[in-house]
């Protein structure tokens, strides 16, 4: 399969939408690329590009 770039609003609502309200623009606007495209993502994959995407954001807010 090929890389599928996806917004993480649409992994989001795809895997976890219930995570969706506790997400800031910013973070649910973040570009993903996935090497197996989204159909080959597990919940906790899911759960963990999540995490990724919050951190990320977290950092560069550190650095401004």
């Amino acid at each position: 399969m090929q890389n599928e770039t996806v917004k993480l609003s649409r992994l989001v609502l795809e895997l976890k939408p219930e995570l969706y309200p506790f997400l800031k623009p910013v973070e649910l606007n973040t570009t993903i690329v996935l090497r197996d495209g989204i159909d080959g993502l597990s919940r906790e994959d899911a759960d963990e590009i999540v995490r990724y995407s919050i951190i990320k954001h977290q950092d560069l807010q550190l650095l401004q």
